[in-house]
């Protein structure tokens, strides 16, 4: 069994880092940082241009047809360079669920629309501080309209259209639907969210008789949204796989290059043990993002468990990784100055996104059990 990539996706993921290594350094992380901008026009148009949006949506609707192994390397290239970019809300969560649920009209009005880059789309999830789940869901959809306020919505001001989790009636999961919403259209309001990590910005979106559309029957909402994000949760792995591998050769470049009481910091005992804790954690995620990855691209049965296993192990290494990395620069650093900002910062994001490490425990343990059970 081949648990490695291929040739030609490893000939992409070396495209993809050498374009975000040219064009999307901590120089434009820090411009954005410092700005107003929702993303960056510059880097976005060049993964377009690539291609890389429609990596995974069907040729049919103006994709390349490929599949998720790509958009893998692709993610881990993205979470190295900490891009940003609204990759991730667009093609992970919002391209994925319409090209799985959507109608045949909803995918030929906007598939292609993602795969071009003409259109930015979300997921709108949370509705505030509690963690999502069919009981506690009160943006409502009836006679075509949707009411409700969601809040944080990743890239929420950026996007043209949303998949939005309703209430569409009823009680428990058959309660649930997805809705898709014009964010451009009448009745959304958006306001932006200050958040740790300002190069992914957040949005507050109201809706007020919002005109959407059913994905799919009514009532099968929750089922959907959970295929949707496992999948998201095993390409945000990789995000973090290569977040905390860019943090690691951080690390170590300046452990080499910084010298105390006359020898490089990197001698000491103490810094080695850093970076070696570093490392392994990195090389779990790493094992458990690959099994992600060949669970989503085969569609195995096990793509629930494979994807809560990444994501807990993903969630663990970047943090960690973040953390040990401004340890290891010492008082520098926690400057303003110093790079090491952008890693601790995306760590931080992407460990709340699509719910915590707590949340996917839980699901990772309820499924054994019942697997156990059975």
């Amino acid at each position: 069994m081949n648990f490695d990539f291929s040739d030609d996706q490893k000939m992409l993921k070396e495209q993809v880092r050498k374009f975000l290594g040219d064009k999307s350094g901590y120089d434009v992380a820090r411009k954005h940082l410092e700005g107003k901008d929702a993303y960056d026009a510059g880097v976005w148009k060049g993964l377009v241009d690539m291609g890389l949006t429609g990596t995974a949506i069907p040729e049919a609707y103006g994709g390349l047809g490929l599949g998720a192994l790509e958009l893998c390397v692709i993610a881990e290239e993205l979470g190295r360079a900490a891009a940003p970019v609204p990759f991730s809300s667009s093609i992970y969560l919002a391209a994925e669920a319409i090209k799985l649920f959507g109608t045949e009209e909803q995918k030929q009005k906007w598939l292609p629309k993602l795969a071009s880059g003409e259109a930015v789309g979300t997921l709108a999830l949370g509705e505030g501080l509690k963690a999502a789940n069919p009981r506690n869901i009160e943006t409502a959809f009836a006679n075509g309209k949707v009411n409700g306020l969601k809040q944080p919505v990743a890239d929420g001001e950026a996007a043209d259209v949303a998949v939005v989790v309703v209430n569409s009636g009823g009680s428990g999961e058959g309660a649930i639907s997805l809705a898709l919403v014009d964010l451009k259209g009448d009745g959304v309001t958006a306001e932006s969210l200050r958040t740790i990590d300002p190069t992914r910005p957040h949005a507050q979106l109201a809706f007020k008789d919002a005109p959407a559309e059913l994905m799919g029957p009514a009532g099968q909402g929750w089922s959907q949204l959970q295929r949707v994000l496992d999948g998201a949760a095993v390409l945000f792995a990789f995000e973090q796989v290569g977040g905390a591998e860019a943090a690691l050769e951080m690390a170590k470049e300046y452990a080499l290059e910084r010298y105390a009481f006359g020898r490089q910091i990197g001698s000491y005992q103490a810094i080695k043990h850093k970076l070696a804790d570093m490392y392994v954690k990195k090389e779990l995620a790493k094992s458990n993002a690959y099994y992600g990855a060949m669970m989503l691209n085969d569609e195995g049965s096990e793509l629930t468990e494979a994807a809560a296993a990444s994501r807990i192990a993903g969630n663990d290494a970047y943090v960690f990784g973040a953390q040990e990395n401004i340890q290891t620069h010492g008082g520098i650093g926690y400057t303003w100055e110093s790079n090491c900002q952008f890693h601790y910062r995306r760590a931080k994001l992407l460990a709340l996104t699509v719910g915590a490490s707590a949340q996917w425990k839980e699901k990772l343990v309820s499924r054994l059990e019942a697997k156990n059970a059975a």
